[in-house]
This record gives C-alpha cells, structure tokens and sequence, in this order.
C-alpha cells in the first residue's frame, strides 16, 4: 500500500549547461573531452624544422579529409623555414593570416567553439601554454550523391533531390534560385545532436510575420536530439490533435524553390533528405509536382481526378454500409439481389466484413513497408490475391465488400502526400463506423464533425481550407482545383500576404 500511495516525483529539472565544457583550450582539456575515442588524433609538429617550436595538431579522423591535412597544412607548417625561425607569436600570427594553405582559419579561444569546430570537420593548430587555437577547415564531403527522387517521381522536370547534407541541400537550393534576395538562417536544436537547422524566404516576397514565427518555434525545440522528422514537425506545427498535416514536405528542390517564389517559408534539417515549407493548406497536398510541367487542361484533368478519389476513398466503405444496413432502397434491384445472394453464407455483419477488411488492408500495407522491397512485394501479392481470393471462396467475406475496400484503398494511393493518405485513412474508419450505426445520419454527421475539425485548423495564420474558406473575415480569391494557364497566373496567392503579389507581367 505503500508503493501505491507514494506521491509521483516532479519532473526533474532540465538545465542547459553555459558553458557546455569546463575548461582553457588546452591539448590537455581537449584529451579529456575525447577520451576513450579512437578517432581522437593528436600530433607534435616541429614548425619549419625547428624543434625549440613545436606546436599541436588536433583532429577526428572520418570527419576531415587526409590529403587537406596533409598537403594544406602539414606540408608548408613543416616545410617553411621562415615560420620555424620567426618565433612563436610572428609565426602564430603568419599562419593566422595565410601562411597555411586554407580557404578559411578561425581564432578560438574557448573549448566549447573548439570541440565543435573539431567534430565539424576541423582541425585544430595550438601552441602549449597558450589558452587559444587556429581552426582550419578540411571536413570531408564524404556523402550520398544526388540521385532521383523517390517517393516524387519527375517525368518533365528536374531530376536532383535533396540529401541528407546541409550544405549541399542549400546548394541545390542557390543553383535553382540565383537571387540575391535569397535569405538563409541558421539555428541550432537539440542539446546532445546540435542538429544545425536552415530557415529560407524571398527578402520582399515572404511575409516577415511568418519567418519570425517560425524563427521563434524552431528556437524554442528544446530536446536532446532532432533525428526524425517528427522532432520537428510536432513541435512547430500548430495543432497536434489532428492527423492531417499541417506542414508540406518535399524531396524535390524544384518544388521547394517554386514554394519559396510563392512567398512560402523553406525549412531544410540537417540529416533529413526533404525540405520543408509553411505555411500550407489542404489543397497543396493535392497537388502533384507534376501539374506545372503538363498543359493545364491535363493538370486540371488530374486534379479534378484526385479530388474525386479523395472522396472515394473517404466515403465509399461507409456508403457501401449506410445503404445495405438502412437504405437498401437505393440500392437497383439487380444489385441488391447480386449482393443479397453473395452475403447468403456470410457469417458476419456487413460494417464488421467491412472494418476488418479495412484493418487487413491496413496490415498488408504495413507489411509491405517494413519488409524489405523483394519481400514486400510478394507479401501483398499473397495478401491481396491468394487470402482475398480464399476468404471469399470460404465464405468469410462478400465479394462485393472486397471489392469495395479495394476500390477505396487504390483510390487512396492517388493522393500526392502519403501524411494526407494516412489521414484519410484513420477518418474512413470513423466513418465506417458512424455508418454501421446510423447510416446516411451517422455518415452526415461525420461529415460535419470532419468539416468542423478542418474548418478549425490554421498554417501560420492561415486557414487550412483555403480558398474554400474565408481567410481572417475576407474571402480568398484562388484556383481551389483547377489550374489556370500559366501566362494567365500572374499573381501569387493573397493568403501568403506577400510584400508583392505580382509574379509576371
């Protein structure tokens, strides 16, 4: 009784330590921070020959690259003779000011800037007895090339995707947009990961309320590490009691310039290979990279489509319900027979037929995902046909309840965003079941409570079905679902309040 009566302890406190190590900037201190690592490389060199001035090499192998070692700053440190007989603080300030053979060198003077220079990439030159450090940059480029994207695959457009490397994420960026108006910010998340995390908008085209708030909500992650996604996503977004997203995230740097050229704000994660943009509304998760490359009147064609199997895949398993338990009235009477004498030997009722097919093509989807491709394949083959085939063949299932969930489910494979597809996924549950209980009622009240959960999100300020919503007390003029001929679109949408609106003449 007593160790169910104990009160629950607090919350420990969570200090942030300043500085982070203890310490001068010795050889010494940096051993300590490093000790017990093997990549710790630590070297006495004579500078120019002389052995009275001897001075320290620092680095982390893996994180630099030899040959910059070696020959930027190795080779003239040992071979220049005029640094070995300068004396300490002449040849200090010659390798400070391009002695050595390095496009930059830093002055530290604290452990902490040093031991983060030295994990980047760095290495470190210090002299003993002297509390300082020259950090010259030759971090290797060691990373995944740039390949094609994936999940959004180019037909007509650029064929790079962003990577899991900052700076090279940012330089695809610079190569897609050469404007100088292009803004990059930089901060640091995540105590134990120091994850560095870039913010980019158009200077003049983006809304500086928007850069700011998002500035503040990325400076105020506070966690030990930003590894996944979701360490970011859920702490910026600004509802987490939902399941539709709320930030648009893309692999293809194309897409992602375009978004800023709209007067989105761009967020890009070391370590993440997509890009982020906010603020975004339900109709750009429904829109393909694609549209922009194809005519206007096959984009519009294709939206029209994905919008349809939107609702398709919403609403079809519970329809299917609502009209075989309450309204087999609206049902043609060859169909009701057809359906009548499919269901004869069924044990089951028609909405647990239904949600436990929904639940298997759940568990084969995920099947699918985790296993490896090869593997994955096969299991929903074997899932889809031989299982399918064989419940039916055993009466477990009707067919035309099979072939409704498939329908749906292919239905959802349309949608561009797989976090809107999950969305609508867990909603046709809630559906489903709302229909087996009330039919058309229950599925109208769904509907209501669906377009109520919607119609209470916000992006940064704006509402989430826009323009099919008023915006703030003003009705938003834009294209909802079709695409307008590009010479015609010569304004950027009114939502963004962009510095300017015209984007062509």
């Amino acid at each position: 009784m007593g160790i169910l009566s104990r009160k629950p302890r607090p919350d420990p406190p969570h200090p942030r330590r300043e500085p982070r190590l203890e310490g001068g900037l010795t050889p010494e201190n940096l051993a300590r921070v490093f000790a017990g690592c093997v990549d710790y490389n630590r070297r006495s060199i004579a500078v120019g020959g002389n052995e009275a001035l001897r001075c320290e090499l620092v680095f982390i192998a893996g994180m630099v690259r030899m040959e910059r070692v070696s020959d930027y700053v190795l080779r003239p440190l040992a071979q220049d003779r005029a640094l070995g007989e300068s004396g300490e603080t002449v040849a200090w300030e010659k390798m400070r000011s391009g002695a050595l053979y390095s496009l930059s060198v830093i002055e530290r003077t604290t452990l902490d800037k040093a031991v983060m220079d030295l994990i980047d990439g760095n290495c470190l030159l210090l002299f003993p007895g002297k509390e300082r450090a020259l950090s010259f940059n030759t971090g290797t480029e060691e990373k995944r090339g740039i390949d094609s994207p994936e999940n959004e695959v180019s037909v007509k457009g650029s064929r790079d995707s962003f990577v899991e490397n900052l700076r090279t994420n940012t330089s695809l960026v610079r190569r897609h947009l050469k404007a100088p108006e292009l803004r990059i910010a930089e901060q640091i998340v995540g105590r134990q990961s120091l994850t560095p995390v870039d913010i980019l908008w158009m200077e003049g085209i983006a809304d500086p309320a928007v850069v700011e708030e998002l500035e503040r909500r990325v400076e105020n992650i506070d966690i030990d590490a930003l590894l996944a996604t979701g360490n970011l996503e859920e702490y910026v977004a600004d509802e987490l009691d939902t399941a539709f997203p709320l930030l648009q995230y893309t692999e293809r740097p194309d897409r992602f310039c375009y978004g800023l050229c709209q007067g989105r704000v761009g967020v890009l994660v070391e370590g993440l290979p997509l890009g982020y943009l906010a603020p975004a509304v339900m109709g750009d998760f429904l829109r393909a990279p694609q549209d922009r490359s194809e005519n206007w009147l096959a984009a519009s064609s294709l939206a029209v489509l994905r919008w349809l199997c939107l609702l398709v895949s919403l609403y079809l398993p519970g329809f299917y319900v609502a009209m075989v338990n309450f309204h087999p009235e609206m049902i043609p009477a060859r169909l009701a027979l057809s359906i009548m004498a499919a269901r004869r030997d069924v044990p089951f009722s028609t909405l647990f037929e239904t949600l436990l097919l929904l639940l298997a093509f759940e568990v084969l989807q995920e099947a699918g995902l985790r296993l490896p491709q090869s593997i994955g394949q096969t299991v929903s083959i074997l899932g889809g046909l031989v299982v399918g085939s064989a419940a039916v063949e055993a009466r477990l299932i009707s067919p035309a309840v099979l072939v409704v969930v498939a329908v749906a489910g292919i239905a959802g494979y349309t949608m561009p965003s797989q976090d809107l597809s999950a969305a609508l996924r867990l909603w046709r549950f809630l559906l489903g079941v709302l229909a087996g209980i009330a039919g058309l009622f229950g599925l109208t009240v769904g509907t209501a409570a669906l377009i109520g959960h919607l119609a209470g999100l916000e992006s940064f300020g704006v509402a989430y079905l826009t323009p099919f919503a008023a915006n703030g007390g003003e009705q938003v003029e834009g294209q909802g679902v079709l695409r307008q001929p590009l010479p015609k679109d010569k304004l950027r949408p009114a939502y963004l309040n962009t510095g300017n609106r015209r984007k062509q003449r």
